[in-house]
């Protein structure tokens, strides 16, 4: 499984951006769980939110607070992370990742992609 982030940048607070990750590889299949996580300089990687396979089931780490969204559109093999609202402190590179199940804990993720740089300048 292969996985390519998108669609980081630079953005004034308050802004939006929206992230995607394609996936490929023979054995990528809608059944697959996925993520994003983010890290910021001198900090662990931290959980950002998850969906379940067939969108049936979401999970947001408590910072989000309504703020971002993910979504996937298996006919592409995509997922997306649409922020709104952005603070200075959302500042890190993030990564999407996969897993067979669903999880909140990187541990829980086979497959990581190359993470994308978001910039929120205040």
């Amino acid at each position: 499984v292969q996985l390519q982030a998108s669609g980081g940048g630079l953005v004034q607070a308050g802004g939006s951006l929206r992230l995607s990750c394609a996936a490929s590889g023979p054995t990528f299949n809608s059944n697959y769980g996925m993520g994003w996580f983010r890290q910021a300089p001198g900090q662990e990687r931290e959980f950002v939110a998850a969906i379940g396979r067939n969108n049936l089931i979401t999970d947001y780490g408590d910072f989000v607070r309504g703020r971002f969204t993910i979504s996937r559109d298996n006919a592409k093999n995509t997922v997306y992370l649409q922020m709104n609202s952005l603070k200075s402190e959302d500042t890190a590179v993030y990564y999407c990742a996969a897993t067979i199940s669903f999880s909140r804990d990187t541990s829980g993720y086979d497959y990581w992609g190359q993470g994308t740089q978001v910039t929120v300048s205040s």
